[in-house]
């Protein structure tokens, strides 16, 4: 049986698998993992070692084990036959097949969520929204990120469309590294809350075909900064 850990809960409002009360230490290890690849601490490429890592993060071989299996899972690490985990490493091509899917998939969310969702889903939302404005503020890319990442999950969550929830979580958790990337430069980075601004006020508008052409441009965007940052 995994082990349970008990976790306090932050207040940030980013929903990844550490802000739960409960959760299995490897699906603890296993947000570590992605927040050091997403920093590039852990380079596309990169051979993990896990003794190394198992020391660093103050684990046992077990749920580190158990937490690249998740990454694994998710195609943020490939496990190789005598080589144990490295960082996987998507070529441009990939990159953009990926993120036009997901900005399709982020449109049909938007268009949905701005006629399906609750009022009460729309304000938390908003709530959300505004939490990421003061971590731009304070310059916390990380905190940032995540709320950003939460707002779009629950913009997809929104929709109440199912299936279109569980394809998103899957191709989602595969440009993690991606979408952080995408906004190190400042300008970049002061783009993204303009369009974040815009994305809030289509929302509150239940503005459902602007909604869904604004996310498409967004995620065009990341391909953008992706793209040039690559290849310079």
């Amino acid at each position: 049986m995994a082990e349970i850990v008990t976790l306090p809960v932050p207040g940030a409002g980013a929903k990844d698998s550490s802000d739960h009360p409960k959760t299995t230490r490897a699906a603890v290890v296993a947000q570590q993992l992605r927040d050091m690849i997403a920093q590039n601490e852990l380079a596309p490429g990169d051979r993990i070692r896990e003794q190394a890592l198992s020391e660093r993060l103050a684990v046992s071989r077990t749920p580190m084990r158990e937490a690249l299996r998740i990454l694994a899972a998710e195609r943020l690490v490939e496990l190789l036959p005598n080589r144990g985990a490295v960082v996987a490493a998507p070529s441009l091509k990939e990159v953009k097949d990926l993120l036009s899917v997901l900005g399709m998939m982020e449109a049909l969310a938007g268009e949905q969520a701005a006629m399906n969702g609750t009022d009460a889903e729309l304000a938390e939302i908003r709530a959300l929204h505004y939490e990421m404005k003061a971590t731009f503020e304070r310059r916390d890319r990380l905190a940032y990120f995540k709320l950003n990442q939460a707002i779009h999950r629950a913009i997809v969550a929104a929709s109440h469309n199912g299936a279109l929830a569980e394809m998103h979580d899957q191709l989602n958790a595969r440009l993690y590294r991606v979408r952080y990337q995408s906004n190190l430069s400042n300008e970049s980075w002061r783009t993204a809350i303009c369009e974040h601004d815009a994305i809030q006020e289509a929302l509150d508008r239940r503005d459902a075909p602007g909604l869904a052409a604004i996310l498409r441009d967004h995620l065009g965007s990341t391909w953008s900064n992706i793209s040039g940052s690559e290849e310079s």
